[in-house]
């Protein structure tokens, strides 16, 4: 049984892979070739953001975001401590500070009735990670970022394709940054990223950030980096937008049938009223984690850990921070199966292996 099976998904849309990087290979035009612009306007009318920035990375999208609103020494980034480390690495990157605000139990996103008392006159963003595939409650901490007068940048690394209120991941903030890397919801065959806004200025300076913080051709009125993303990852993102939507319903469907199959058995994702959810991950807690696992490793059952640390442990963002439960989730969580081309039978495995291991 696969964790998350993409040889799958590469079985049900080779040939249009096939033909569109085909065509890169023709024409030559491996770095920023018009399959770049091709998918930024794809992925922007699926957001609903007027903007879009193709990337060489989920991560190098957080910075060039950051980057675009002028953070550096002196300023703070209030976060989450319980996601992976790429959020809270590219605020200490570009010289801020980290400030870890604890997250609500039921859907591990970032708690809004704890932010605002997190901020500070150096506060220059919030940024909400929208973990497991479920966005964070945006509406709350847009409020609280317009009445502080402080941006709010959704990571949407895990989020993409998922609603909120009606309205797209990635549509839902000024700036917003998304992951293309294999295992995600949409991913590529690589590393790939991208950044969203409404922002025409943000827009520009992105741009201009990604290819070296160049305005034309060998000017450079301001310090850049390489991330641009490879044309062939363009040619394969396309190619699986084509059934992006569907992928999507099959995640939704399968995890809900989850929650409905080991209720009861396990603590299962909460869904808040007016979301849906991507599910990159079906996430679990459990006591004795370890022995659970070992159990279901037993029955040919993989799964993993996200994030079996908090980012306020990790040596190298270590802080003080009253996260309590963050804490304790790093210890009982745990990621079943889950990929759109999971089959009925093989998710029935997994149920029975987790109620029998829980017992």
């Amino acid at each position: 049984m696969q964790f998350i099976d993409l040889a799958a998904q590469y079985h049900r849309i080779k040939d249009d892979v096939d033909r569109r990087m085909a065509a890169v290979l023709e024409h030559g035009q491996y770095v920023m070739g018009p399959e770049i612009d091709e998918l930024e306007q794809r992925l922007a009318d699926y957001t609903g953001a007027k903007h879009c920035v193709a990337l060489s990375s989920g991560t190098d999208a957080l910075l060039v975001a950051m980057m675009a609103l002028e953070i550096g020494p002196g300023d703070e980034v209030i976060t989450t401590p319980f996601t992976f480390i790429a959020t809270g690495e590219m605020i200490a990157l570009i010289g801020a500070k980290p400030v870890f605000v604890d997250i609500d139990p039921d859907t591990y996103n970032l708690d809004p009735a704890l932010v605002e008392q997190a901020i500070t006159d150096r506060t220059r963003a919030i940024v909400p990670v929208s973990l497991y595939g479920q966005c964070a409650d945006m509406d709350a901490l847009n409020d609280i970022g317009a009445r502080h007068g402080i941006p709010v940048i959704e990571d949407a690394a895990q989020s993409f394709g998922a609603t909120y209120r009606g309205k797209r991941s990635c549509g839902l903030s000024r700036l917003a940054a998304t992951s293309f890397f294999p295992a995600k919801p949409l991913g590529c065959y690589g590393d790939g990223g991208a950044a969203f806004t409404d922002d025409e200025g943000l827009d520009k300076l992105m741009r201009e950030l990604r290819n070296h913080g160049q305005d034309r051709r060998y000017h450079h009125p301001r310090i850049g980096l390489n991330g641009r993303l490879d044309t062939l990852q363009a040619a394969v993102l396309l190619a699986k937008m084509d059934i992006f939507e569907d992928e999507v319903m099959a995640r939704g469907r399968i995890g809900a049938r989850y929650t409905e199959k080991l209720s009861g058995a396990v603590k299962t994702p909460t869904l808040r009223e007016g979301n849906t959810s991507v599910y990159a991950q079906y996430t679990i807690e459990v006591d004795d984690r370890d022995a659970v696992m070992d159990k279901l490793k037993a029955a040919g059952v993989p799964t993993a850990v996200h994030y079996p640390v908090p980012l306020n442990k990790q040596p190298a963002l270590k802080c003080p921070a009253a996260v309590p439960v963050s804490d304790a989730a790093s210890d009982r969580v745990m990621s079943l199966p889950m990929h759109p081309y999971l089959k009925e039978s093989e998710q029935d495995e997994v149920i029975a292996a987790v109620i029998d291991a829980v017992s």
